[in-house]
C-alpha cells in the first residue's frame, strides 16, 4: 500500500508543481495533498516538502492553524480570475461556465474565511 501512496503523492506534487506555473490548476491543495500522501509512504519525502523552501511555509501554517497567508490569498484568487478568463474566452457553454463560476466561488469563499498566517 506504501507504494500506491508514494505514486500518488509524486503525482499531486507534479501537479502543484505544473499549477505554479498554470493558472488552472491550483498548487496548495495539491501540496496539501503531496504532504499527506508522503506521510504515509516515504518519511524521506515527507520531510523534504515540510523543510522545502518555498512549500514548506504554507504546509506549516495549515498544519498548525489550518490557516493561509494573505499572499497565498491573494495569489489564489488572482489564478481563479485569470482560470475563470480564460474558460470565457474559450466561449464554453454558459451551463458550463454557470458550473464553474460556482465551484470556483466556493473555492474563494473557502480560501478567504480561512484564518491569515
Amino acid at each position: 500500500m506504501r507504494f500506491v501512496w508514494l505514486i500518488l503523492g509524486l503525482i499531486s506534487f507534479s501537479l502543484g508543481v505544473i499549477g505554479v506555473y498554470l493558472p488552472i490548476l491550483p498548487t496548495v491543495p495539491f501540496i496539501l495533498l503531496s504532504t499527506f500522501l508522503f506521510s504515509k509512504s516515504s518519511e524521506r519525502l515527507h520531510h523534504w516538502l515540510i523543510t522545502h523552501p518555498v512549500f514548506g511555509e504554507s504546509i506549516a501554517d495549515w498544519q498548525r492553524n489550518r490557516a493561509i497567508s494573505r499572499r497565498v490569498k491573494i495569489l489564489s484568487t488572482v489564478s481563479i480570475i485569470a482560470s475563470f478568463g480564460i474558460v470565457l474566452a474559450l466561449g464554453l457553454k454558459p451551463l458550463v461556465l454557470f458550473i464553474q463560476a460556482i465551484i470556483l466561488c466556493g473555492v474563494m469563499v473557502f480560501i478567504w474565511s480561512r484564518p491569515e498566517a
